[in-house]
């Protein structure tokens, strides 16, 4: 247990860091999943830009790598392409 209340702050604090960053991870896997699985072309480029803005919000606040994000980025585009 902590001894100083700073400490304790920083427990509850990035207990709930945590929580806000894997529940904006699973939306937006959720929303890659959802765009893959989509066979509309029309409906996956209105939800590409929606997503590359989820991707590079998690990247820009480090739940994600930068790389990774680039990677989904490039294969999310190339897929709706390919529709």
């Amino acid at each position: 247990m902590a001894n100083h209340k700073s400490a304790l702050k920083r427990i509850r604090s990035n207990e709930a860091k945590r929580l806000r960053n894997r529940y904006q991870h699973k939306t937006a896997r959720n929303a890659i999943r959802r765009l893959k699985a989509t066979e509309d072309k029309d409906e996956a480029l209105k939800n590409l830009p929606e997503i590359i803005s989820m991707v590079d919000k998690l990247a820009k606040k480090n739940i994600i790598h930068d790389n990774k994000a680039a990677n989904l980025k490039s294969q999310l585009t190339k897929h709706v392409a390919a529709l």
